[in-house]
């Protein structure tokens, strides 16, 4: 057999698989046996074997699993992944239509969709072909699982479709895969998974992409990020799309016309969730028109057409048998129920918060008591009540200490709080979670820098402040437990990259009371280098939009402490970045022509990526978005720029070509 007939054979063989795979996975529809299904692969890995040249990124044959990783890459995703806001209740749903037909006219229908519990991802094609598959991450950066994505049959590996589209959606683990698993964990004599969600989240981020395909995980697409489509103008249009295209989109959606009937839906689900072969925790609620979802807009965090409906919080009943007291990164003392272990909402739970001692006494929880718990949005546990009928007289009051339990400090409650402080800023309970904070993802991102491996430096001593870590040495590390010479070296690496994280991940790393990431970003973006903020007065701190009173004086306050000053100067001598490194708004910014403007791009362009002319726009005091509407200002067009140009054309916006975008760039 010649080359080309070899090349013939192979590419029969991946089309006639894909098809087999399709009909099973997909459409649920086998078509022939699975000996069949067998026979054929086989035949693909032989002469993929002895031509290795011939191998393709769409073969089957790669659903099995490639080479291990050294670590998973970060992925900016161009449009952020948002969380969404939530319902609780039948009010919450119907504030929810009442507001989206406010900020809009004419007519609203919405969409319901099973809210999957799963890991949501993204999966970008370019000319058909699937290159790309990242976690939401934060929503701004994820990080790339291509290699363990690529073993989910029911992901396609091609699609008929020349356009760059990036498709997210949800992967799960199925029921019978999690029973499965967790049979084999336990003849194993190894930790079950908690639940099918926890399942599939490890296995996604499993080095070895071998291990993934043995999980058997699935997955359900719910939309898109990019994508010119200008023919499509609904989101249940672009369901039947990505459908047709061989995505695999949950059935059980419907097209609703009024809220009463997304009332009647999300009633439906409450009740038949359990009959499902995956675990679902909600109905995903969307307003149906894009144009419409367009006028609507977004908040900070979530989009204004959508909401997530969660289902009533499971409860159920156990023993308390003890309270623990735990110190947070501001002196917070936390107290902790310690229960019988007790199965709710899919998953195993030992310990639930009780907030303060303000709670504890209004409740009159004691030590020994059986109490009803439950979790709030089917995540975080708490103590509902103390079922009374069933005390027996041994129970304990509880009271909080008059000392710190972790430095021996007085605890102080300080004026209008109700929690318990300490307030020794050499508390090492504090130090602890302080540095726990400022390795974490939103703050200096270091990978490899766990909670685990922060307490074990913190135990032998070889950190006590945030200027510690930048001191580690190779050779010490060596000596602790499980760190060998690649995680020590791995782990040197990360810490070196973050020193040049922009400004804004060092101040929320700081872990400044009342400043989150967002705020962090802002005054980072107005002062731009850590001297001028740390000089910042209260009044020049409470001009600046986002940044209220309290936030002002807990800045303040801070920068005023010499601890915190000598800090600052360590970490900018051992080389950490005191300079903020993203878009910056230009002085002249109030001469701009993009100054409040809502600019789209579309096609390629040759002078600038992407993310560089999305970056260049926004220093200059605009706003880059993904998709064409009224609200949009200027369509940026390179070539082949698709539907995008034709929905701007119809709708009268000012379109520029890539000269035009470098001539105003440059003046």
């Amino acid at each position: 057999m010649d080359k080309q007939q070899t090349q013939d054979q192979i590419n029969a063989l991946k089309k006639v698989l894909n098809q087999y795979n399709y009909e099973y996975h997909v459409l649920d529809q086998p078509s022939v046996p699975d000996a069949e299904y067998d026979q054929r692969m086989q035949e693909l890995l032989k002469l993929e074997e002895e031509h290795p040249d011939l191998v393709t990124a769409d073969s089957p044959s790669q659903r099995v699993g490639g080479p291990p990783l050294d670590a998973f890459q970060k992925v900016q995703h161009n449009i952020p992944m948002l969380s969404l806001g939530n319902a609780f209740n039948e009010t919450d749903l119907r504030d929810f239509a009442r507001r989206a037909s406010q900020g809009i006219d004419g007519e609203i229908s919405f969409v319901c969709e099973l809210k999957i519990d799963g890991l949501a991802i993204s999966l970008t094609y370019e000319n058909g072909e699937f290159i790309r598959g990242a976690t939401r991450g934060d929503g701004v950066t994820g990080e790339d699982i291509t290699s363990n994505l690529k073993t989910i049959h029911s992901i396609p590996l091609t699609i008929e479709e020349t356009e760059t589209i990036e498709v997210r959606g949800e992967a799960f683990m199925p029921e019978k895969s999690f029973h499965a698993l967790n049979k084999a964990k336990a003849a194993n004599e190894e930790e079950p998974f908690a639940n099918p969600r926890n399942a599939a989240a490890g296995s996604l981020r499993q080095l070895d992409p071998k291990i993934a395909a043995k999980r058997n995980l699935d997955m359900f697409s719910y939309g898109v990020g990019e994508w010119n489509a200008a023919e499509i103008t609904s989101h249940s249009e672009r369901l039947n799309k990505l459908k047709a295209l061989g995505f695999k989109v949950n059935p059980e959606w419907r097209k609703c016309a009024t809220i009463d009937e997304v009332i009647e839906f999300v009633d439906y689900w409450t009740n038949e969730r359990p009959n499902l072969n995956y675990e679902i925790d909600g109905i995903v609620v969307k307003v149906d028109s894009l144009d419409q979802q367009d006028e609507l807009g977004f908040t900070a965090r979530s989009p204004r057409w959508a909401i997530a409906y969660k289902f009533p919080a499971e409860e159920a009943i156990t023993k308390l048998t003890n309270i623990e007291l735990s110190i947070g990164r501001t002196g917070v003392v936390t107290p902790t129920a310690v229960l019988d272990a007790v199965k709710i909402a899919g998953s195993t739970v030992q310990r639930a918060s009780l907030h303060n001692e303000d709670l504890i006494r209004e409740q009159d929880i004691r030590i020994g008591d059986t109490v009803v718990i439950k979790k709030a949005g089917d995540i975080i546990p708490k103590v509902v009540r103390v079922v009374e009928n069933k005390r027996t007289g041994d129970e304990k009051e509880f009271f909080m200490p008059k000392n710190c339990p972790a430095c021996g400090s007085e605890l102080v409650r300080l004026e209008e709080e109700v929690a318990l402080r300490c307030i020794n800023p050499n508390c090492t309970a504090q130090l602890k979670e302080g540095l726990i904070h400022f390795v974490s993802r939103n703050a200096m991102n270091i990978d490899g820098i766990g909670e685990k491996v922060i307490i074990q430096l913190f135990q032998e001593e070889l950190i006590h402040t945030m200027a510690d870590l930048y001191r580690l040495d190779r050779e010490e590390l060596l000596k602790l437990d499980r760190m060998g010479e690649k995680s020590v070296a791995n782990l040197l690496q990360a810490i070196e990259q973050s020193k040049q994280n922009s400004l804004e991940k060092l101040i929320f790393g700081l872990g400044i009371r009342f400043i989150g990431a967002k705020a962090a970003k802002t005054v980072a973006v107005h002062f731009e280098t850590m001297e001028k903020l740390q000089q910042a007065t209260y009044e020049a701190l409470v001009e600046i939009d986002e940044i209220g009173e309290k936030m002002a004086d807990s800045m303040v306050k801070y920068f005023s402490e010499q601890k915190v000053i000598d800090l600052l100067k360590e970490l900018s001598e051992l080389g950490v970045n005191m300079t903020y490194t993203g878009p910056k708004q230009s002085e002249g910014e109030t001469d701009s022509i993009f100054t409040g403007k809502t600019v789209v791009l579309t096609g390629k362009m040759e002078s600038f990526t992407r993310n560089e002319a999305k970056a260049l726009i926004e220093s200059l005091g605009g706003s880059v978005t993904g998709s064409v509407s009224k609200n949009t200002d200027i369509l940026v067009a390179g070539e082949d720029a698709g539907s995008k140009y034709d929905k701007a054309t119809e709708l009268g916006i000012t379109i520029w070509d890539e000269q035009q975008l470098k001539d105003m760039t440059e003046d």
